[in-house]
């Protein structure tokens, strides 16, 4: 007898994409690319992935953002936020991928960061706390109730390169552990 066809997941999460930087605040510059330009991007190709296929809402138009105190009003009123960020270190070598939250975030934070590791071939550093790092201080996580997700380090040239060759990729693998954090499935094993 054929297997009945696996209906849909059912979106039971709000979700709230942003990202950290804009013109306004570059944040890190690293080998003549700036945070900004290269989180605004991601979070518009992320949201260009996501369309149709989850429901989120996004700080802002395509290439800007909202400022910062607005960006955490709309993280709050959502069950899944997640702001991206590029890290920056003096030490050229400093490589990898990690996140900041809350402690009941680590499990999404370390799902992220196997997909950007996994991808771009980059060290997981993986979830770690507010305190952490150098976006400690946005505020994003501890009165947003979000995710920090450090994609890479800027200042290194080759965790950049990989990103620019495989920006594509990394946003398809990111943007399937969002859709599978915010969904649950309906399919039951015993029908």
């Amino acid at each position: 007898m054929a297997h009945p066809l696996k209906p849909a997941a059912t979106q039971v999460k709000s979700l709230f994409i942003s990202a950290g930087h804009s013109d306004s605040d570059p944040g890190a510059v690293g080998h003549g690319h700036t945070e900004a330009d290269i989180v605004l991007e991601f979070r518009d190709l992320l949201a260009a992935y996501l369309r149709g296929k989850v429901l989120f809402d996004k700080d802002g138009q395509p290439g800007q953002n909202l400022p910062l105190v607005e960006a955490i009003g709309a993280a709050k009123s959502h069950e899944v936020a997640v702001e991206f960020h590029c890290n920056a270190f003096a030490n050229p070598a400093a490589t990898g991928v990690e996140t900041l939250s809350s402690g009941e975030h680590y499990p999404l934070g370390n799902a992220i960061c196997q997909a950007v590791s996994e991808t771009l071939g980059i060290p997981n550093r993986g979830a770690k706390g507010e305190s952490s790092g150098q976006h400690s201080r946005l505020g994003f996580i501890a009165r947003g109730g979000g995710i920090i997700v450090e994609l890479f380090f800027i200042t290194n040239k080759s965790d950049l390169a990989k990103y620019i060759a495989n920006r594509r990729r990394l946003v398809e693998a990111v943007g399937n552990v969002l859709i599978e954090a915010v969904c649950a499935d309906n399919y039951d094993e015993a029908a």
